[in-house]
């Protein structure tokens, strides 16, 4: 009741300021923020609590070290799986494995590349312009290493997702963080249980507040800045109208969203590949036009990453930047990606493991990569007038290409529309793991979800990043607890899956139609 009573003075204290808002005839956007902003500063406060970091100036979100720590667990504790997984994991990508006649809904493919929708697009446009302008280009170093460390994490929570999902009885499927972490802690005894249950609805609780931050205002803010900014700036009719521009989202999103995960799945499985492929070939044309400067903007990242101006506390805290922004892009460790990837067509829960795999390397090693040369090259982060997140993407591309901020204006809307889709997915599957799986549930939740579309269109990047960090890493807490005690049932289950592959008894396509 204390937190509902701080929620609701919170807000009654905004009121008077909204009222004021509109007495001096400001825009209805900026009466939403005014409304909204004290409550995403109260969450951010309360989940990203700041850690100083000895000899240093900096601090480190300690979800983010929890995060980190994880991710170097896993990777020492099942032999380097992201280095050794990688040739099986594009077999299986590519249908060498796929089992029609298995249970699920969804391909390797069509899982990966929901998972992908949810992680590559605003992450790696704007998520790496906001690291490289606070923290310098060494921010991408630390980006790269805590992408490949999660490319760990996100095997063990997909392995976990499959193995223990819930198929129900109209076939569809429901699993993730929230399922693994009651059942398999279950399977360890009363103790466990309990705080496999606690674990369970904690992790449901975020992630439905990620599905509405993060996922959402975060998405339709930058797509809103970045069709503010070709059309006009301050001047363009938009400028005032956010609200209208997540309205127009919010109906398009409702037209995938109704039809669920395979819905989903056919939308992102095209969307992705196609816009994935347009933003990366735009970056390696601006690259290999500046070939000759390349070796110099790698010099200065890595000498960034470890300070030169000031040794142990420079790198640290161009380190906490970097490892901040790769959480934030990857969501390794987070445990969303395991609620798509559970709904994949198969009976090997190793499988999709190896598949998730794919999904840190693309998104943070690859993209994050490629968007940060571009921004160094173009040297806008240096003289970018205060510009941060895609407005600085955008004047990176616009530097070599002019008319490139028109095709990333596409992209980014592209981009957060697919983001939008498949955390839909995720925050509705851990909705009804709290409220049931019924029609009532389900459209409560996505009615709710349309509304926040609207919302984020509607705020300033200052509050809407806040509360995004806040409630998609807070997801990390309870999701690593859970999987730590997991970890032995991951490893028999690799061992017995790679036994498979080296042996050659894994069934192929044909052999399972065949069955």
């Amino acid at each position: 009741m204390s937190t509902i009573r701080t929620l609701a003075s919170l807000i009654t204290a905004s009121l008077p300021a909204a009222a004021s808002a509109e007495q001096t005839a400001v825009g209805l956007d900026e009466r939403i923020e005014t409304l909204l902003a004290p409550l995403t500063g109260w969450v951010e406060r309360i989940i990203l609590f700041p850690t100083p970091i000895p000899g240093s100036d900096a601090q480190m979100a300690f979800v983010v070290l929890w995060l980190i720590i994880a991710a170097f667990v896993f990777t020492f504790y099942f032999r380097f799986i992201n280095l050794r997984g990688l040739a099986h994991g594009f077999r299986l990508i590519r249908g060498d494995y796929n089992d029609p006649r298995a249970a699920g809904e969804v391909t390797h493919f069509q899982a990966l590349a929901t998972a992908l929708s949810g992680t590559v697009g605003l992450g790696n446009i704007a998520g790496v312009a906001i690291a490289v302008s606070v923290g310098g280009p060494g921010a991408v170093v630390w980006m790269m290493l805590a992408g490949f460390l999660g490319m760990s994490s996100k095997f063990v929570e997909c392995t976990l997702g499959v193995k223990y999902r819930s198929i129900n009885p109209d076939g569809s499927v429901s699993g993730g963080p929230m399922w693994y972490l009651s059942r398999g802690l279950a399977e360890r005894g009363p103790a466990l249980a309990t705080l496999g249950k606690v674990c369970a609805v904690v992790f449901a609780i975020f992630c439905v507040g990620g599905s509405f931050g993060g996922a959402n205002m975060f998405q339709s803010n930058q797509s809103f800045q970045q069709i503010v900014g070709v059309t006009g700036g301050s001047e363009s009719w938009f400028a005032d109208k956010g609200w209208l521009f997540g309205l127009i989202m919010a109906f398009f999103v409702a037209l995938v969203i109704i039809g669920g995960i395979r819905s989903i799945a056919r939308v992102t499985s095209k969307i992705v590949p196609l816009m994935g492929a347009i933003y990366i070939t735009a970056g390696l044309v601006i690259i290999g036009v500046h070939i000759d400067q390349v070796p110099a903007a790698f010099a200065l990242m890595f000498s960034s990453a470890f300070g030169v101006s000031s040794v142990a506390g420079g790198m640290l805290g161009v380190l906490a930047i970097g490892f901040q922004r790769a959480a934030f892009s990857s969501e390794a460790g987070i445990g969303s990606a395991a609620i798509a990837h559970s709904a994949v067509q198969t009976n090997e829960p190793v499988s999709e493991g190896v598949v998730a795999l794919y999904e840190p390397f693309v998104d943070t090693i690859i993209v994050c990569t490629i968007t940060a040369l571009v921004i160094i090259i173009s040297g806008v982060y240096i003289d970018g007038g205060g510009m941060s997140g895609v407005e600085l993407t955008s004047e990176a591309f616009e530097s070599a290409i002019s008319w490139f901020p028109y095709v990333l204006a596409v992209a980014v809307i592209l981009f957060a529309y697919s983001t939008m889709l498949a955390w839909s997915y995720y925050g509705l599957k851990s909705w009804t793991y709290l409220f049931g799986e019924t029609r009532g549930a389900e459209y409560t939740y996505k009615t709710l979800f349309l509304l926040f579309v609207v919302a984020g269109a509607s705020m300033q990047l200052g509050a809407v990043i806040g509360f995004s960090d806040a409630m998609i890493l807070a997801m990390a807490f309870p999701n690593l607890l859970g999987i730590y005690f997991l970890l032995p049932t991951v490893r028999r289950e690799l061992d017995r899956y790679w036994a498979k592959v080296q042996a050659g008894t894994l069934q192929t396509w044909r052999e399972n139609m065949r069955r």
